[in-house]
């Protein structure tokens, strides 16, 4: 009998939001009072849900789906105005510019934690800081000298490394790792600090009310711990390079394919170590989330590898996933695990079936469902009760751009199934999707404001002005709340506690 999540996160109607971090406006960090507040806020309008992108620290195109760690979270998150009340920094420090000085702030930081200086803050203590460390044993000290070395280095990659460090030659690295003692430890600092304040923060929004509900890339950046430290799980030759790389052919949505470059997994020996490796992953993102979202589902029944000598997406082929066999064993280990399958663009029956044999709930947007079929399965007579509803993601313009941007035939088509002339857009999509069957609504907090292309967070296939756009708190919070909170209620989703 195949288990499946028991945990029924989805018997409830209920409002999420789509927010990562990054949009919280302070140059101090976010996890404090800027998460706080958005939370407060979120309290205050009926949402219930909070839906993040991947949290790890990125690379200099800023995108957290490449990042230096599936496990670890993104330093530049922490909040330093939080440690004043610590005793790990003084307010002086803090008037410095940041840009130039927050790496030396957290230096700072940490020597004096490791000095026994800090006042004791719920945990944030050497007994607190001992028993992360015991928790994450399985990906902390490989992050932290990867980074460690990457800094020293201040090269593009791993593969780059003198080959000592590359192939991880046990007396290199242990010398390594005496010479830069005060580094390293400072970066555990961080990830401590992160994850210290990220549970905070947790504690918070579930005082509120309110889920937290992440997102694992189902690959990873080949720059990156995971696959410097464990090349075996991956397709890579003898010098580490990528044999094969992840993406997806040519479609209606892209006509020459995208070629995305992430190494792509050894699932054999994935397999031969019983998934161990993912299962790890799982267990991270458990801590930190909820409910957890799988970006590219149906990799796990089939995946487009791209061979590396010929980058052209369109010589791709397809590659069957480890399918039933992998899915079972996260759900032997973690029964109650609350996953949620991102299966958005041409998916197949098989990418379907393997969903529903699991019960995952599945994605539908609102603004794919205008192709003009009344069986296009994003229109809200084709919604399933477990599913999700969005009416954009972060890949998309937000929904008052779309709107704008369409041609006149399917904006008539548009304002005729939502039953309006297009007054107060994006609202009428807003309501649509509130009204839905769906179990879970969840609306970009850009449509929320009603914000423009201006807004917009990614453009896939585009590596400028991406993932930058900021929440400006110069709007009526009580009049945005009520408004939405009005519209939650209406629908049947203003929680019932």
């Amino acid at each position: 009998m195949t288990l499946t999540n028991t945990k029924d996160l989805f018997s409830l109607r209920r409002a999420g939001v789509l927010l990562h971090p990054t949009c919280l406006p302070g140059t101090l960090g976010v996890l404090g009072a800027g998460a706080r507040r958005f939370i407060d806020f979120m309290a205050a309008s009926g949402i219930t849900v909070w839906q993040t992108l991947p949290l790890g620290p990125t690379h200099q195109d800023l995108s957290p789906y490449q990042s230096l760690s599936a496990h670890a979270g993104n330093q530049d998150f922490i909040d330093l105005s939080e440690l004043l009340q610590s005793g790990l920094l003084a307010d002086t420090e803090l008037t410095q510019p940041i840009a130039e000085s927050r790496e030396q702030l957290l230096s700072i930081a940490a020597q004096r934690f490791f000095e026994g200086r800090g006042e004791n803050l719920r945990g944030l203590d050497l007994a607190g800081y001992e028993n992360f460390r015991a928790k994450n044993d399985y990906w902390l000290d490989d992050f932290c000298l990867f980074v460690a070395i990457r800094e020293v280095q201040e090269s593009p990659g791993w593969l780059h490394w003198p080959q000592p460090l590359r192939d991880r030659d046990p007396e290199a690295l242990q010398a390594f790792t005496q010479q830069h003692q005060s580094r390293v430890a400072r970066i555990r600092f961080e990830q401590f600090l992160f994850h210290h304040q990220w549970q905070a923060m947790r504690d918070y929004a579930r005082s509120r009310g309110i889920l937290l509900f992440g997102d694992i890339p189902i690959f990873v950046a080949h720059d990156s711990a995971d696959v410097w430290a464990n090349r075996h799980l991956f397709k890579l030759d003898a010098h580490g390079e990528p044999t094969v790389v992840a993406g997806v052919p040519p479609d209606y949505f892209s006509p020459d394919g995208q070629h995305w470059g992430n190494p792509l997994y050894n699932w054999q020996a994935m397999a031969e170590a019983g998934y161990q490796w993912w299962l790890e992953r799982l267990e991270s993102q458990r801590h930190m989330f909820d409910l957890i979202r799988i970006d590219h589902f149906r990799g796990l029944q089939a995946y487009w590898e791209i061979p590396a000598g010929t980058p052209e997406p369109r010589y791709g082929y397809w590659v069957p996933g480890p399918a039933d066999h992998f899915l079972q064993a996260c759900f032997n280990r973690f029964p109650d695990l609350p996953l949620v399958a991102e299966n958005l663009g041409i998916i197949s029956d098989d990418v379907e079936e393997l969903r529903k044999r699991f019960q995952l709930p599945g994605m539908t947007v609102m603004q794919f469902g205008f192709d003009g079929s009344p069986d296009n399965p994003h229109l809200l007579h084709n919604h399933h009760s477990r599913d999700l509803v969005y009416t954009g993601t972060h890949d998309n313009d937000t929904t008052l751009g779309w709107y704008r941007s369409l041609d006149d035939h399917t904006r008539r088509y548009v304002d005729n199934y939502l039953g309006t002339n297009g007054d107060g857009m994006p609202w009428p999509v807003i309501e649509a999707a509130f009204r839905s069957v769906c179990s879970l609504a969840v609306v970009p907090m850009q449509d929320f404001l009603g914000l423009g292309t201006e807004a917009r967070f990614n453009t896939p296939g585009t590596v400028t002005n991406n993932w930058i756009w900021q929440l400006d708190w110069n709007f009526s919070e009580e009049d945005l709340s009520n408004r939405v909170a009005e519209a939650i209620k209406r629908h049947g989703r203003l929680r019932q506690d």
